[in-house]
């Protein structure tokens, strides 16, 4: 009878962590580059904020509107911009928030199956390690969208 109630209990907090891990996790701003006819690739870009207690890792993507999704990071190394496929991931940290922006961590949608075009929704599904799989819908733009102002400035 104990040995019940403890499969029990350990099996009910396991399924509370990892709802409480897929809580964690909130997504803002999200874009994805319009594209031109014959585009061979297209940036995808979010805020990803993770409210949880622990890290958590963006380990791939995917879409339909793609062959393919990937995790990219673009840095300066001297005077060269270079761009690399994050096979290991991304990691959000705790309590922190990563932006997928251009210029920086990005989602690099590869051979899109037809023109994205501006205002079009596109869903990216977004799998993490403990959150495990997120779809998010970005809509289509040429340029960054505009931040609201900030509500809170006053006079």
């Amino acid at each position: 009878m104990l040995y019940r109630f403890l499969s029990s209990s350990l099996l009910a907090l396991g399924l509370i962590t990892g709802a409480q891990a897929a809580d964690s996790l909130a997504f803002s701003n999200a874009w994805v580059r319009a594209t031109p006819p014959n585009a061979k690739v297209a940036g995808g870009f979010v805020e990803i904020r993770n409210a949880g207690k622990s890290a958590d890792r963006l380990l791939s993507a995917s879409s339909d509107a793609a062959e393919r999704v990937e995790i990219h990071e673009m840095k300066m190394a001297g005077d060269v911009m270079q761009m690399r496929h994050l096979t290991e991931g991304l990691v959000i940290s705790a309590g922190q928030s990563v932006q997928l922006k251009p210029g920086s961590y990005h989602l690099m949608l590869i051979a899109p199956k037809k023109p994205i075009a501006e205002g079009q929704k596109v869903t990216i599904t977004l799998v993490f390690e403990k959150a495990e799989k997120r779809a998010v819908e970005f809509t289509a733009a040429k340029q960054p969208p505009v931040a609201a102002p900030d509500s809170a400035h006053k006079h």
